[in-house]
């Protein structure tokens, strides 16, 4: 095999390619990421530990065609640190050498018999803006649980409803929804999935905000188990979690008794330097009244914080806790100028949603429901 591509080239592709790479595999050949040179002028990067696949398309100048598997992590450290010049990468028996300027490298290959076969990508199933899908993504992957010991609670929660497709995700201290419009293959598209919501975030960020991404989905037959996401020369697989989600559909607030409307960077600002005496686990207390809201935390001997920011309030005087990290979360993922919270009472789930003017309506395609702290007395 041998080929010549431009060194931004190869460092994309095999940084995509590699990302999400075991760094413990359980087979050594996992650890690899396959490099196909065809003589169409192309290079096909490929990676697959059984969960994830990622491949990705790019153009070379190709004088001899073939096969090569080779450490992924290790290449993308070199391809990402090589001048800015092409690289020449030749196969030599059993090892590769990669040459950039007067920089040179030799890797060793694996074998490429013991190498898995990659899925077929399933059956394409819509379209959603990059921007879109990747923003969407970002908000609702905050609040998914990362307890292994509980495997159901760490994916996210899918469903298409024809053009509308709603993302959930709840780690059991705050859920987390978004809903955003895509365009379906057909009008009567309707499925459920939960995807691991890391290799959702891996995705996302990864695909980029530009552009198009194409939702493919398993149907009956071959592509069962798994979803599929392409955006340009990019594809990647990811297989589903197994098991019933529970149903935390309902615990959305339907009613308030309060709602309180602040400036979502002041909040976050003051809530981040209140915290600051928060021991590990301590809430931060909110007290709305009138006009504004107090942030504090810390109480008796240990270190205290307060801080006062205008708010306005519809409704009765309300005190109530968070864990800050959590609301904090939950603030930064809103992408709004205000912040509105919806309460019912101190002990009750209070729910977090974005607005853009002060006397405008909650955009809703986005809710974040944080389960309150109990105040001691």
């Amino acid at each position: 095999m041998k080929f010549r591509v431009e060194r931004d080239v190869l460092a994309e592709a095999v940084t995509w390619a590699a990302r999400g790479l075991p760094t413990r595999p359980p087979v050594p050949v996992l650890a690899g990421v396959m490099l196909e040179a065809n003589e169409d002028g192309t290079l096909t990067l490929s990676a697959f530990d059984y969960e994830v696949s990622a491949q990705v398309t790019v153009a070379a100048e190709v004088s001899e065609s073939g096969t090569v598997l080779v450490s992924g992590r290790l290449l993308a450290d070199i391809s990402r640190n090589l001048p800015a010049r092409p690289v020449d990468v030749v196969t030599q028996d059993s090892k590769v050498s990669v040459t950039c300027g007067s920089s040179r490298f030799t890797l060793l290959t694996m074998p490429v018999e013991d190498y898995p076969s990659l899925p077929a990508m399933p059956q394409s199933a819509g379209t959603v803006a990059g921007d879109v899908f990747t923003t969407a993504v970002q908000q609702v992957t905050t609040a998914a649980g990362r307890d292994d010991t509980l495997p159901i609670l760490t994916g996210v929660r899918v469903e298409i409803e024809g053009s509308r497709i709603t993302m959930l995700a709840t780690d059991r201290y705050r859920l987390a929804m978004r809903t955003l419009q895509w365009s379906p293959e057909g009008t009567d598209a309707a499925t459920v999935a939960l995807v691991p919501a890391r290799t959702l975030a891996d995705t996302a960020r990864a695909l980029g905000a530009g552009g198009t991404v194409e939702l493919a989905l398993g149907r009956t037959g071959a592509g069962d188990g798994l979803i599929g996401f392409e955006a340009g020369a990019r594809r990647t697989t990811s297989r589903l979690l197994d098991g019933e989600y529970p149903k935390v559909a309902s615990i959305f607030p339907t009613t308030s008794d309060a709602r309180a409307v602040v400036e979502t960077a002041a909040l976050i600002e003051a809530v981040k330097r209140v915290a600051l005496v928060a021991e590990r686990n301590t809430p931060v207390r909110l007290k709305f009244t009138a006009g504004a809201v107090v942030i504090e935390a810390g109480q008796g001997d240990d270190a205290q914080a307060s801080e006062q920011l205008d708010a306005t309030l519809e409704g009765e005087d309300i005190e109530i806790a968070f864990n800050p990290q959590y609301l904090l979360d939950g603030l930064g993922a809103l992408h709004h100028p205000l912040a509105r919270l919806s309460f019912t009472q101190p002990t009750k789930p209070a729910l977090l949603t974005g607005q853009a003017e002060p006397d405008g309506d909650s955009d809703d395609s986005f809710q974040y429901v944080l389960m309150p702290v109990r105040l001691a007395g």
